[in-house]
């Protein structure tokens, strides 16, 4: 959900066609997906009661749009959803994956232009779950969980970021953590504080601080927010199969982060022994 005013709230749904219950979402066969759009809903009373949800009109991008988080108010006054490209359920083509930012200048009633915001040509690394988070200086600061479709092993996060409003993008870089992030928030002495997923052995949710505009992350001051609930369940991989079902045994994640105040960084995620048993929780983490 994201506030667009004192009473205004727009929220951002994941719409998947579950209609055949015997059809996984992910096809392993073709590496495509069940029908996937983003549908939007608006409150005018903080949340009290909401209008229907519709879908959002994201042509010329005909294929299924996975949603990666809320709509970010952007610099300027418009603002941005945020999607990937995926393909259809039994498209045999290869699938290109790329990240998206859908740009809207009425709140959110109309969406007429849009950026890639991730793309390898060579289709070897996916950056994928995209993470951007605006800065108190307007920066737009994206961050990627990364993985190598060739070696088939994830690498460290990356990053990327834009000084127009999303519209234009500097090269990548290498933010040297290994895990997958949650979108990057400013805190009030000037540095950057992003919550992470370490799955390298039973899963952890951490947070890091940089103080370069989000291009080195020291382990000096890193804090573990969740630990010890789960074994891991990382395992080798061989396929972008093998990555999905690795994916499906997930019950940590999903890291999502807010400034509040006191300077204090609010940390939301789910967690749980099994993944169809799982709390929401969330943890207040002193920058100070």
């Amino acid at each position: 959900m994201t506030a667009l005013g004192p009473d205004r709230v727009l929220a951002a749904l994941a719409w998947v066609d579950f209609s055949d219950l015997n059809l996984p979402f992910f096809n392993e066969g073709t590496e495509g997906l069940l029908d996937t759009q983003i549908s939007l809903a608006e409150s005018q009373d903080g949340g009290e009661t909401w209008v229907e949800p519709a879908h959002m009109d994201v042509a010329p991008l005909e294929c299924p749009v996975p949603l990666t988080g809320p709509v970010l108010l952007l610099p300027g006054g418009g603002v941005g959803c945020q999607f990937e490209l995926n393909k259809h359920y039994y498209d045999t083509e290869v699938w290109r994956h790329s990240s998206v930012l859908m740009f809207s200048r009425d709140a959110g009633r109309s969406w007429p232009e849009h950026v890639i915001t991730s793309n390898d040509p060579e289709n070897r690394m996916f950056y994928w779950d995209q993470r951007p988070g605006v800065l108190a200086d307007g920066t737009v600061l994206e961050v990627f969980w990364t993985y190598d479709n060739q070696a088939t092993v994830y690498r460290n996060i990356h990053a990327r970021q834009s000084r127009d409003a999303g519209r234009t993008w500097s090269e990548t870089w290498d933010m040297g953590v290994l895990g997958q992030p949650a979108q990057p928030v400013s805190l009030p002495d000037g540095g950057i504080a992003m919550a992470y997923v370490d799955r390298t052995g039973s899963p952890i949710i951490k947070v890091r601080t940089s103080r370069d505009g989000g291009h080195t992350w020291p382990d000096e001051g890193e804090t573990v927010l969740h630990a010890g609930e789960v074994e891991a369940y990382t395992s080798k991989k061989g396929s972008m199969q093998d990555a999905w079902s690795e994916m499906g045994k997930f019950s940590v994640g999903l890291p999502a982060t807010a400034l509040i105040d006191g300077g204090d960084v609010l940390v939301a995620y789910y967690a749980g022994a099994e993944t169809d048993r799982t709390d929401i929780r969330w943890v207040r983490a002193a920058q100070h």
